[in-house]
């Protein structure tokens, strides 16, 4: 009798173990397939937002200036941003005056905004000359002990700004989603700035992005267009139970390099909240 308890108790943990198990591996396969799902509906919010941005209709164009956009899809809530790059500081074409006031617009002191700005020149310039408020060449590198010294040549991406000496992980999350090096414009075009480059470049940024948040009069939407076809795209999708996931790009519209493609990739993050 008492082998048969004991066998009676081995085989229940046995089962109650089985099914812990397969408990959680179900959990862990619906937390995979929401994510995954998440994940395609916030890309959907991208290709969608690509369609409506060269609408040939103005009254129903997206416009790429920062404004938020909200679409049901697949009983799914998708937010979308779009920002034309035109829009941004372009690493390669500001000069130091813009590049200092975009700092200071974010809360940096002067000094250090005007020494940080003269470190991005030196840093991209092709000459071992240093600037004449701060010199951030060769020789600066290596006596804060850093193991390269200045690129002497164009950014090839905005996370190249974290080398830069003087810039620091800090710095660089308040400036970055200000930068591109995809417009080519020394300076941002004002239709499509976000708020902190209006104020460095001068302009009411309180009367630009309050004019953004008003419906367009027909008229006046015959007057702006899609912009400069290359565009950073944020696409956050929820999900009716709430899973969330969050897309962040930089696309250039127009054939790419897969036949067929309608945009070609420049940079692509993707991220997600947990429910």
């Amino acid at each position: 009798m008492l082998l048969v308890l004991w066998l009676v108790a081995l085989l229940t943990a046995l089962i109650g173990a089985f099914a812990l198990t397969a408990r959680v591996e179900y959990l862990q396969g619906r937390v995979i397939r929401d994510g995954a799902q998440a994940q395609q509906v916030a890309r959907a919010g991208i290709e969608y937002a690509l369609a409506r941005v060269a609408d040939p209709q103005p009254q129903t164009r997206w416009l790429p200036d920062g404004r938020r956009y909200h679409w049901a899809f697949a009983g799914s809530q998708v937010e979308v941003r779009i920002v034309d790059e035109s829009g941004k500081v372009d690493l390669n074409q500001a000069d130091a005056p813009l590049l200092a006031s975009l700092m200071m617009a974010l809360g940096h002191e002067r000094p250090l905004a005007e020494a940080l700005a003269a470190a991005i020149l030196d840093w991209r310039d092709a000459d071992a000359l240093s600037q004449p408020s701060f010199s951030a060449e060769d020789p600066d590198y290596a006596a804060a002990g850093l193991p390269y010294g200045a690129k002497d040549a164009p950014f090839d991406t905005v996370a190249e700004l974290g080398q830069v000496l003087g810039m620091t992980p800090e710095i660089f999350a308040t400036l970055a989603p200000y930068l591109t090096i995809h417009s080519g414009r020394a300076m941002p075009d004002a239709t499509y700035a976000p708020g902190p480059v209006l104020v460095a470049m001068g302009v009411d940024a309180q009367a630009w992005l309050a004019q953004r948040e008003l419906p367009l009069a027909p008229e006046a939407s015959q007057l702006v267009g899609a912009g400069s076809g290359t565009y950073s795209i944020d696409s956050r999708a929820k999900l009716p139970e709430g899973r969330e996931a969050v897309l962040r790009t930089v696309v250039r519209a127009g054939g790419g390099p897969v036949p067929g493609s309608v945009y070609t990739v420049l940079w692509w993050e993707e991220g997600a909240s947990p429910q």
